[in-house]
């Protein structure tokens, strides 16, 4: 009978919440920026001359697609940032800042400005 019970406090153990690292915010934000400009740094590389042979289309292709999701998740990490750090209970405004934050900090990654 003791089996159950055992069990009980071994699953709620185990699905017990666990607090992210302190610095988790950081290094995702420092990883992001790296492959948003190693995926800029690959593209400037190429010759257009190389891209009529489909086969070289891999990498350019790879480095578009990485590229984007990181700097979308780059821009998303820091505007969500910025909304926690003021909070307010007008949800126009709130959403009016969220669409700023989130414009501006594409417009910055546009620019280059990766390492604010």
């Amino acid at each position: 009978m003791s089996e159950p019970a055992e069990f009980e406090v071994l699953l709620r153990r185990a699905l017990a919440p666990v607090e992210p690292p302190a610095d988790l915010s950081a290094r995702l934000e420092t990883t992001l920026a790296n492959l948003t400009e190693l995926a800029a740094a690959e593209l400037e590389s190429w010759e257009l001359e190389t891209m009529r042979d489909p086969r070289n289309w891999i990498r350019p292709a790879a480095a578009v697609v990485v590229g984007t999701t990181a700097g979308a998740a780059l821009v998303l990490v820091r505007a969500r940032r910025r909304a926690r750090r003021r909070r307010t209970d007008n949800a126009l405004d709130a959403a009016e800042r969220a669409l700023r934050d989130v414009f501006g900090e594409a417009r910055r990654l546009f620019e280059g400005d990766l390492r604010r």
